[in-house]
């Protein structure tokens, strides 16, 4: 009984804790609901307590205060700075000039429409984190990048740079230098991503410039520049190593046009610069007109044989032969040049002749004589001796290499007064007239009739037009037929006498004037073994000569009578000639020459009577 007692008592003990519990939470879901009713009546036209828009307190506003409020404590949009420097300079924007634009009505709004929205939890989340908490939110804004784009293309035109090689070159003397220039381009793109996070917490801030830059591959001629116009700071004088007295000038303006520079690959193949040279063509051709006239031939010493002492004598030194060497000159110019030099000697070659000094007479093949012969000329006149003398010492001492086809009028050379011809008698144009170097045929008959004798192969030989007879006469002065056909002009350069050294040692020849009116000729060298056997026909099928013509020349005196020219008769003479080398015919030939009638001429003053056989 007491037990029931008991249990009844605590079931009436917890009837009463729950319906005081229940009271409770009913009287406190009464008191909030209260609350929140009078908090949603208080802030029913305000922005709830503990809402911020970029730290700016914007409790108990109403949206038009909130919106007043921010356009003062958010003035970044015209106050802000941005800075954008590079290399020393500076460019200020504010955020309004990049596009960046605060709206403080819609910022005010997202602060209102803060615990308002959305369901009622979330609404009630809202406004107890404003609360308690706070809820800071960012400011809206707006944002125009092409703004932004376009204040940094104005930057990039003070900025940007396109890169510039630098050059080097000439003008005339003048050195034209453009120094080279680093290319600079704005990166827009770069820079815009940083101006992003800056707008973005509404800060002044300084923005170093992304600015890529491109290196020339040349950028500083300076040095070659120098050298360049060091090259061209005065003439260039080309000297002769032999011959102090002799030089060329080069002017600067004339050198210049001669230079080269040209653009070419740095040491490894890294990078490029610029090279200062000589136009080698151009230099080529300068110097390629100058080379005749420094060319010195090399000469063959000349020697007599001593028949005493079977040695050779020279008489006349060999001469050391050069040509300008146009391609050592060349590269020694260039580089004397670069190396400030301007006073340069030129290069030559080096030119020995095949006979020097001290070569001996068995060296050559000179041991003996082995021909000898000797012309007269009685009657000559001194002109026509010292021309004589003059041609034939052209051949005193004259070498001829084994196996050389010599020729006559090469080595005679020009036969002028100031190479101490006189004038005298010739045959030119189909008369005897007077001209400089008459009596040189008894010079190339003489040496004609040398080599003949001496069984040497005629290459070329011209008999005169008419017998004429010098070079038909004897020691004692008569005159013997058998000689015609054997007689040899020249006419320097078209008629030239030739003869061959068909044997392997040098041949030397000598000639000597004898008393007044005869000429020798030696040859000196090695017998071989060869004789001659010759015929001749002697003069066959005469024609007379034409009666002797007679006629006036206004310019000689009454009664004064001239010679000019003198007849002979016409003849065919055929020789021929057997050479022998021991028994063996080594080789034969023949000469056919045909004289013509010459008729004799004779001038006279006016007012001269003349013969009653003279015709006219």
């Amino acid at each position: 009984m007491r037990e029931n007692l008991a249990l009844k008592s605590q079931n009436s003990i917890l009837s009463k804790l729950l319906l005081a519990l229940i009271f409770s939470g009913v009287l406190f879901l009464v008191l909030v609901t209260a609350l929140l009713i009078g908090y949603e009546t208080v802030y029913a036209n305000r922005i709830f307590p503990g809402v911020y828009v970029h730290n700016v307190d914007l409790s108990g506003m109403t949206l038009d205060e909130a919106g007043r409020h921010l356009i003062n404590a958010l003035p970044y949009t015209f106050e802000g700075r941005v800075t954008f420097t590079y290399d020393g300079q500076a460019w200020e924007a504010h955020p309004i000039d990049l596009g960046y634009l605060v709206d403080p009505t819609y910022s005010a709004q997202q602060a209102y429409d803060t615990g308002r929205e959305g369901w009622l939890p979330e609404k009630l989340v809202e406004k107890g984190q404003a609360w308690f908490r706070g809820v800071h939110l960012s400011p809206i804004a707006y944002y125009d990048e092409r703004v932004a784009q376009s204040f940094l293309q104005s930057i990039a035109k003070e900025i940007d740079q396109p890169v510039r090689e630098a050059s080097l070159g000439l003008e005339g003397s003048e050195v034209i230098v453009i120094a080279g220039q680093v290319g600079r381009e704005l990166d827009i793109e770069m820079t815009l991503q940083l101006i992003d996070p800056v707008l973005g917490l509404m800060q002044s801030a300084e923005i170093p410039l992304p600015v890529i830059e491109s290196s020339p591959e040349i950028i500083d001629v300076g040095q070659q520049a120098d050298m360049a116009k060091n090259i061209l700071s005065e003439p260039l004088v080309l000297t002769d190593p032999e011959d102090e007295g002799t030089s060329w000038t080069i002017s600067p303006e004339d050198l210049g046009a001669m230079l080269t520079i040209e653009r070419v690959k740095g040491e490894g193949g890294a990078g490029s610069e610029y090279q200062i040279s000589i136009n080698e063509d151009l230099f080529g051709v300068y110097l390629n007109s100058l080379a005749p006239g420094l060319s010195v031939y090399p000469v063959n010493a000349r020697f007599i044989f001593n028949d005493d002492t079977r040695l050779l004598e020279v008489i006349e030194p060999a001469v050391i032969g050069r040509k300008l060497d146009v391609q050592a000159s060349l590269a020694h110019i260039k580089k004397k040049l670069l190396s400030g030099d301007h006073q340069i000697a030129l290069k030559f070659e080096t030119i020995d002749p095949a006979v020097t000094d001290n070569m001996t007479g068995e060296e050559l093949g000179i041991t003996e004589a082995v021909q000898t012969y000797t012309s007269y000329f009685y009657g000559s006149d001194p002109a026509r001796v010292q021309n004589i003398r003059a041609a034939a010492a052209q051949f005193h001492g004259l070498l001829i290499a084994p196996g050389e086809t010599f020729s006559m009028a090469n080595a005679l050379g020009n036969i002028s007064l100031e190479n101490g011809y006189a004038e005298a008698p010739i045959i030119y144009g189909g008369q005897t007239i007077q001209g400089v170097g008459g009596g040189v045929c008894q010079v190339s008959t003489t040496l004609f009739r040398t080599a003949f004798f001496a069984g040497f192969p005629i290459v070329e030989r011209h008999a005169h037009s008419y017998r004429v007879g010098y070079y038909e006469q004897e020691r004692d002065g008569s005159r013997n037929s058998n000689l015609a056909g054997l007689d040899a002009t020249v006419y320097v350069p078209i008629v030239d006498m030739k003869f061959t050294n068909d044997t392997d040692h040098w041949l030397l020849m000598e000639t000597y004037m004898g008393d007044y009116f005869s000429l020798t000729w030696k040859f000196y060298s090695t017998k071989d073994g060869r004789t001659v056997d010759w015929n001749t026909t002697g003069p066959t099928n005469v024609i007379p000569a034409p009666d002797d013509l007679w006629r006036e020349n206004p310019d000689l005196a009454k009664d004064e009578i001239k010679k000019v020219d003198y007849s002979a008769d016409g003849a065919d003479v055929s020789v021929t000639r057997t050479v022998y080398k021991g028994d063996t015919v080594y080789f034969s030939d023949s000469f056919f020459t045909r004289f013509q009638p010459w008729q004799a001429i004779y001038e006279y003053g006016p007012g001269t009577e003349i013969p009653e056989s003279a015709s006219d």
